[in-house]
């Protein structure tokens, strides 16, 4: 939730959101720090050494998320201009807490950028309440759109940033455009403070839109309000509790601090008479259509990751994929109580009905 002004499109995937943010605020030689909870923490760090930033970073143990007194620590410590962060972190299942980081920032002069293309319409995400300055996210997550087009916010402080490094090309520059004094900003795709003027009143030309995937994000935007953003909330919570209380009726074990677990993404440690995660996969996927995600770097092979999210969110998809898991599963050697997950999932949904 956000009344910031500057609230639009950047064509590209999640990761031109994330891209097109860094850029425009971070100038060659300014000081990032991002801190790592999971694969898309050292996203921010590779783009930002791109961007020639100055870049530090703190890594937690994955299944883990940062508590606030380790986080001003490290402001401290590198003394950056931005913290560059996930709110949710798909390769960990994690949901980072932010109400105190936005605060925390703003007592140190720092730059908040929230990276929320995976959490954003599944959890809460309070833009202006947790005082984040810049955030991106994707339509392909909790959103249920296709990728292709980034949804970004930020503030008057930010928007102050960005037109103080405003340069416009030459080819169009209309009379009477002020030009900052700052640094160029190293992209001309990605540079929100052309994008601003091209999204604004002077509809200054930038690109060309990719009219389809506005439509597309219209959609998404219809859809979500028209649940009920509360209501939305509620059914990714809903989910997910029912999908995990199946998996652990199967005798399976979750991933991940379960006080900070997504409310869209279940983490399952592969049991050890599994000798061959990715098989588990195929069989899912060729015998049954369902599709689970393996993970990366420290967890790869050691957990499957389950989506709960966006429109797939409902209670005959969580019926199905423990049904088919339990299935792949005994036909692997792994001896489960029959019709357990079913059952446990069941409790769940009729608990809440009650």
């Amino acid at each position: 939730r956000t009344r910031n002004h500057w609230t639009f499109l950047i064509d590209g995937t999640a990761r031109a959101g994330i891209e097109a943010c860094l850029a425009s605020t971070l100038a060659p030689g300014d000081k990032l720090l991002v801190p790592i909870f999971g694969r898309f923490g050292h996203l921010k760090v590779e783009i930002g050494r791109r961007l020639g930033a100055d870049v530090a970073s703190v890594e937690i143990e994955w299944g883990r998320v940062f508590e606030t007194d380790a986080i001003e620590a490290a402001i401290l410590r590198h003394r950056p201009r931005m913290v560059a962060i996930s709110h949710g972190d798909t390769s960990t299942t994690m949901l980072q807490p932010l109400a105190e980081i936005g605060a925390l920032c703003r007592r140190h002069d720092v730059l908040l950028y929230v990276d929320c293309t995976a959490s954003l319409g599944g959890n809460p995400f309070e833009m202006d309440g947790w005082q984040i300055d810049v955030a991106s996210a994707g339509l392909q997550k909790c959103l249920s759109g296709p990728p292709g087009s980034s949804p970004i916010t930020f503030n008057d402080r930010v928007a102050a940033l960005v037109n103080s490094r405003k340069h416009v090309e030459q080819g169009i520059k209309a009379p009477g455009i002020q030009e900052g004094d700052g640094p160029i900003i190293s992209s001309n795709y990605f540079d929100l403070a052309m994008l601003m003027d091209y999204w604004s009143p002077r509809r200054v030309n930038h690109h060309t839109e990719a009219a389809s995937m506005l439509y597309a994000a219209r959609e998404c935007a219809r859809v979500v309000l028209e649940e009920g953003l509360e209501r939305g909330f509620a059914r990714h919570r809903l989910a997910s509790g029912a999908l995990r209380a199946g998996l652990e009726a199967m005798g399976l074990e979750l991933f991940g601090d379960a006080r900070h677990r997504m409310a869209n993404v279940t983490g399952v440690v592969i049991p050890t008479a599994i000798a061959d995660g990715e098989k588990v996969r195929r069989e899912l996927l060729q015998d049954f259509g369902i599709e689970i995600g393996t993970s990366f770097g420290p967890l790869a092979g050691k957990i499957w990751r389950i989506g709960t999210m966006g429109y797939v969110c409902r209670k005959s998809n969580v019926l199905r994929c423990l049904t088919a898991l339990e299935a792949v599963l005994r036909r692997n050697g792994v001896e489960l109580p029959a019709g357990a997950a079913v059952d446990a999932a069941y409790k769940v949904y009729q608990a809440a009905a009650a």
